[in-house]
């Protein structure tokens, strides 16, 4: 069986399925249930300086976003940071690492962006021997409006400085947590990079607000007919954290730095997709909220049967294999060429291929032939474009056939080359010239 045991920056777990911080992660309570479910590690929930605890709101904390069949997509949550006392959350996490001395157990920070802050509560955290620290740096409401969270995230030179310290301070490895709330994330990572941090880990929620409740005319969730901008996690963001993992994975500053995944993962595949794209872990966090700290069961045994299959021995087998094959736009290959093909043995004849193609795309697809109903690919109308794929509910009914060297592309009436070519190459590239 492959060996998914982690060793995420000397932080060792059982397996790379971390709990991110949360609510899920508030207590010793919740944490202890999933360590029994098999959860690998959790990050603790935020945790912030001494004094009156934060204040949360007492009414609603969600919205959600659904799909069809009333699958929950997405969460937007205006929830803060930890509301119990600093003291009882550091004896908690004392004693659940006792309890569970082979769990990775991590525990979130933010305090304010002034160095004795920092200084002052990281021998706090340090006494309860947990295994590191995580830097909230991407909550994006609440804490943000008080110069904390994303508020820091958002500028590199804080990102750096506030990394500076906690490595000055501490002995405990510290992983920057990133909010997506930039244009560009590969800004703080750098910095987090240059002041010293051991590892990133994003993405954290996404600024947004899910719905307007129309009678009442107030965003959701509303509070005494008022409502805020919250943090939007869930499987609907998965695509933007894979990017901004990929991004970082592939940057020329920030190769080799090494990344915890959060996004949206709730399959193993979603956690899979992660590693091959450089995380060296995962973190999860709305998947459990929906489905329970058991579905970590599934996570794991879906893993190891994938990389059994596939005959990975290990997660380093998969870490990092999909990074090499992401690129810019530019470089992809203009001389490679596909056509939709319809197995017509597979198609119930819906006609969603054909609307979708007619309406929005390029015509290629038929909805009649000899006076019946029957949809085939017009390739001398198909540009490859594939949305007869993702649109079409029958999996496997419509592939996509690359042409083979030396083949006529009915469209263009181009022989198909067999030569690598992209854009900077490319004739009708105005920058042709400076690229070569």
């Amino acid at each position: 069986m492959a060996d998914i045991r982690s060793n995420f920056v000397g932080i060792k777990s059982p397996n790379p399925f971390w709990l991110a911080s949360a609510p899920p992660t508030d207590k010793a309570y919740n944490v202890e249930r999933a360590f029994r479910e098999g959860w690998g590690g959790v990050v603790w929930k935020t945790l912030g300086e001494e004094g009156p605890p934060v204040v949360n709101v007492n009414g609603p904390r969600y919205g959600a976003i659904w799909g069809a069949d009333r699958r929950l997509l997405g969460l937007n949550n205006i929830e803060l940071i930890t509301d119990r006392d600093l003291y009882l959350n550091l004896r908690e996490i004392k004693q659940v690492k006792k309890n569970w001395p082979d769990r990775a157990l991590v525990v979130s920070l933010m305090v304010p962006c002034e160095e004795e802050a920092w200084k002052t509560i990281l021998p706090l955290v340090e006494e309860t021997e947990a295994d590191g620290i995580e830097l909230n740096f991407g909550c994006p409401h609440g804490m943000s409006e008080r110069g904390m969270g994303s508020a820091v995230g958002q500028v590199p030179e804080y990102v750096e400085m506030v990394v500076r310290w906690c490595k000055q301070y501490t002995r405990m490895p510290v992983i920057t947590k990133l909010t997506p709330n930039i244009t560009d994330v590969r800004k703080p990572a750098r910095a987090a990079h240059a002041g010293g941090t051991d590892a990133v880990s994003l993405i954290n929620t996404i600024n947004s607000i899910t719905a307007v409740d129309l009678d009442n005319f107030a965003p959701e969730p509303t509070i005494d007919g008022k409502g805020s901008h919250g943090g939007y996690c869930g499987p609907a963001v998965k695509p933007i954290a894979l990017n901004m993992v990929a991004e970082i994975a592939r940057d020329a500053e920030t190769r080799g730095l090494p990344i915890s995944g959060i996004g949206g993962v709730t399959t193993w595949r979603d956690a899979a997709e992660f590693l091959a794209l450089g995380a060296g872990n995962v973190q999860v966090c709305t998947a459990a909220m929906t489905y329970g700290f058991k579905i970590v069961r599934e996570m794991i045994e879906g893993l190891n049967n994938w990389m059994d299959a596939k005959g990975h021995a290990s997660l380093d087998d998969v870490i990092g294999r999909a990074v090499p094959n992401v690129t810019d736009w530019q470089y992809l290959n203009l001389n490679y060429v596909t056509k939709a093909k319809i197995d017509q043995d597979l198609c119930i004849k819906c006609g969603r291929c054909h609307i979708a193609c007619e309406d929005t795309s390029h015509q290629a697809i038929t909805a009649m032939v000899d006076g019946a109903r029957r949809f085939e690919v017009i390739e001398e109308e198909c540009v490859g474009c594939n949305l007869c794929v993702n649109v079409c509910p029958v999996e496997g009914c419509i592939d996509m056939v690359p042409l083979a060297a030396g083949e006529m592309d009915r469209r263009t009436g181009k022989v198909v080359e067999a030569e690598y070519a992209n854009w900077t190459t490319h004739p009708n590239n105005p920058m042709k010239a400076a690229a070569e």
